[in-house]
């Protein structure tokens, strides 16, 4: 029998290495953008195409490379930062393994032209699928220049899994997003279809934070720093009253790499405790810094995941400086001793005539077996005790029940032109026996025993159902706002909302755009009771985003789905009980109250026999 096993040829094991190291178009910009920066580059321009399935082009002002160091850059594992095993544990550039070029040229046409300072002329290479098809000398700027093209071309089942072009885009900025920050003194420009998406000057951390993400976070950031003897930590933390309901701006860097850590975001979210609304996340960028030797970035192809050697150290260390930068700037509740050693205390005039002792009161006619009738009288109250008191034990309740409801937001069923979502009736409350638990559920008997509905998802169910219906329509009153609001997003939310504005014009929004990354809002749906039409927004991107809907020929029904869970009425919202009544009967009038658009249980029923087991024992 023959020998069976074999070595790969390079061609097959360079597209076996890019399906690890190289997923999508934003897997390129990562590996050569981190080039750049080892290269030493203070400017980084990056452009892209179709988020990047054509055409991906990156130059930077580095040191560039010799004839030779750029042929042999596209070889497997080729790499000027490492010359032994022991290498490995004092790594502090971004790239190391030499697999990125290699794996980028198995899989794509890809032009290079780079040039060092001391060189008369530069060096153009073409390699298309591993192939060198052209290499010589050509005139050309100081750095390194790349053109990738067609990626994925010889491998069609990958290009095949890519996501649509939004999808691809998004995923480009946050890699773009995850080198600017802990990079501020980089400038970099990215363009999208030559639309420039951002162009950020070199600057500090905090200012690099808001280039990125807007002015609006700018109030938000709480600064981090602590040095110890492990690590040092610098970077902020976002205040809790601006949480967001999806995670998203969550930052950890190592020595400049932008790292992912599940247990360490325990601990910042733990610093948080009790300070955070419902389901909400803070956010946060920060930055550590310690020796290489006590950490092993070489356990994941794309290095974004580290083994630490003192983990529970270091857990311990982001807990307390969070807590603390939190405590110091007033978002933590605390007592504050430092009084700069004066504490006002009250000191008695001489003339004390003023002075008013405690006084006892006693009732010297009461009888306390005097069952009859007897009272104790408090100030300018009078409680009655024994019999008498029976035939007036619902006085206790009546002040309870004309307090005022929680100061919760209400929503208002049939205000606007919303008549047509939440029903035509505005009679009052019907006395259907129900009862709203905790501000979240609503509990109503059924003839086979006790029915629970989700407040929130069976707004969503009755919100989705009418969006449909628009839709299919193309025609919904839209109303207009007042005061016309101007909302400023990042750039990846900013291209999503350009990507759906037709679906929203169709709902009923009157949405433009205002300059870079800006929008005004001068109407929205007639069917919504909207108070903060900014807020809407800002929630349907990040429900958008978050969905896990991606097929072109359901965007309408996926920007419905996130405009309703978008607008629905928030867990610890009050309801009337005639608001309760019409939410029930709008329900059941859905075509599918059983779920809500996501799949979600909207309601279960809690079966009489259950109830009367849970009392047997």
């Amino acid at each position: 029998m023959s020998d069976i096993i074999q070595l790969l040829p390079d061609s097959v094991a360079n597209q076996i290495a890019a399906g690890e190291v190289i997923q999508r178009p934003a897997s390129v910009v990562k590996e050569l953008v981190e080039n750049a920066l080892d290269a030493g580059a203070t400017e980084i321009v990056i452009h892209a195409k179709e988020a990047g399935k054509t055409l991906i082009m990156i130059s930077d002002n580095g040191s560039g490379m010799s004839p030779t160091d750029a042929r042999m850059a596209f070889e497997r594992h080729a790499t000027s930062k490492i010359n032994s095993a022991n290498d490995l544990f004092h790594i502090r550039t971004m790239g190391f393994r030499g697999e990125a070029l290699a794996s980028i040229a198995a899989i794509a046409d890809v032009e290079l032209k780079t040039k060092r300072t001391e060189d008369e002329v530069g060096t153009f290479i073409h390699i298309i699928g591993s192939e060198v098809k052209k290499q010589e000398a050509v005139a050309s700027t100081n750095g390194t220049s790349f053109t990738i093209k067609n990626l994925f071309f010889n491998v069609p089942a990958r290009r095949k899994f890519l996501k649509a072009a939004t999808t691809e885009l998004k995923h480009i900025i946050y890699e773009i997003q995850r080198i600017a920050i802990p990079n501020p003194g980089i400038k970099i420009s990215f363009f999208h279809n030559n639309s420039p998406l951002y162009e950020l000057p070199k600057t500090n951390y905090r200012k690099r934070i808001v280039d990125v993400f807007g002015k609006s976070i700018n109030q938000s950031l709480v600064p981090v720093k602590e040095e110890t003897s492990l690590l040092k930590i610098h970077g902020f933390v976002g205040q809790p009253k601006y949480a967001r309901k999806t995670a998203g701006e969550q930052f950890f860097f190592v020595n400049g790499r932008f790292i992912r850590h599940p247990y360490f975001h325990k601990a910042v979210m733990q610093a948080y405790e009790k300070l955070l609304p419902a389901d909400t996340f803070p956010s946060y960028f920060l930055f550590f810094e310690l020796d290489p030797a006590n950490i092993d970035i070489n356990v994941h192809p794309t290095k974004t995941e580290i083994k630490f050697e003192n983990d529970r150290a270091i857990w311990q260390i982001i807990h307390a400086a969070v807590r603390e930068s939190l405590g110091k700037h007033n978002v933590v509740p605390s007592i504050d001793f430092d009084q700069n050693g004066n504490i006002d205390i009250p000191v008695p005039k001489k003339d004390s005539s003023g002075v008013s002792f405690p006084e006892i009161r006693v009732n010297p006619s009461y009888n306390p077996f005097d069952t009859e009738k007897s009272a104790v009288s408090f100030g300018n109250k009078e409680f009655r005790t024994g019999k008498a008191n029976l035939d007036h034990w619902e006085d206790l309740y009546k002040e309870a029940e004309n307090e005022a409801p929680p100061k919760n937001r209400q929503i208002h069923f049939g205000s606007g032109n919303s008549d047509d979502l939440y029903g035509q009736s505005k009679e009052q409350y019907t006395g259907k026996k129900i009862l709203q638990l905790k501000q979240r559920y609503i509990l109503t008997p059924v003839k086979s025993g006790l029915m629970v509905i989700d407040q929130k998802r069976a707004h969503e169910r009755i919100l989705f159902e009418k969006f449909m219906e628009v839709l299919k329509s193309d025609s919904v009153a839209s109303q207009q706002q007042l005061f016309p609001q101007t909302v400023e997003l990042n750039p990846a939310d900013a291209e999503l909302l350009k990507s759906i504005l037709s679906e929203l014009l169709s709902l009923g929004f009157d949405i433009r755009e205002f300059g870079k990354n800006t929008f005004i809002i001068s109407g929205t749906p007639g069917v919504l009771d909207v108070s903060s039409p900014e807020l809407i927004i800002e929630k349907l991107l990040e429900e958008y985003k978050n969905s896990p809907l991606d097929a072109r020929k359901k965007a309408r029904e996926q920007i419905a789905v996130s405009l309703a869970k978008a607008s629905a009425l928030d867990y610890g919202t009050y309801l009337k009980p005639e608001e309760v009544d019409r939410l029930i009967d709008n329900l059941f009038a859905c075509s599918t109250p059983n779920f809500s658009p996501d799949g979600k249980k909207v309601l279960t029923i809690i079966q009489t026999e259950d109830i009367e087991k849970s009392f047997s024992r």
